[in-house]
């Protein structure tokens, strides 16, 4: 594969991935932004080789990286002698993605629980189903100690802060 079908592939898929974020709930240029960090060889790109790489206005670039730097998706850093800032994406100790998601799982749990506490009727269709995604998720989340071990057994890694 030359260099120019790498980097036409690379683009392709980072509409692609854009377009997934955007199916999650993230704002369509944010999505594209991210994807542009995560695919492209080129580790940091300045303000204005983003709005051209992607072909967006200045204002939609501002507004979606300061949303991804608010959710500590994306950082910027600086180069002595350059008054540019590079924008890259954040790099962050690796559990602590799965850490965070985990949080949110145990918030969930316990706003279930809130919830079916407050049914008159526990036996209704969605009381019942609501009881069977706090079972769920309560049994993952006990099993995620286990599998945190077996992860760092497997790649002999210490490098684990929860």
């Amino acid at each position: 594969m030359t260099t120019e079908e790498r980097v036409r592939l690379q683009k392709q898929f980072v509409e692609t991935i854009g377009l997934e974020y955007e199916k999650e709930g993230m704002q369509p240029v944010s999505g594209r932004i991210l994807a542009l960090l995560m695919v492209m060889d080129k580790e940091c790109f300045t303000f204005d080789e983003i709005i051209e790489e992607l072909e967006i206005s200045k204002s939609a670039a501002s507004v979606a990286l300061r949303m991804l730097q608010l959710r500590n998706n994306v950082e910027y850093i600086t180069f002595p002698g350059d008054r540019k800032r590079y924008f890259r994406l954040k790099r962050v100790e690796p559990y602590h993605i799965f850490e965070e998601t985990r949080r949110k799982m145990l918030r969930d749990i316990e706003n279930i629980g809130k919830i079916l506490a407050l049914k008159a009727n526990p036996d209704t269709p969605n009381s019942q189903f609501l009881k069977e995604i706090k079972q769920m998720m309560e049994f993952f989340n006990e099993s995620l100690d286990q599998l945190k071990e077996s992860y760092l057994k497997k790649h002999n890694s210490t490098n684990f802060s929860s």
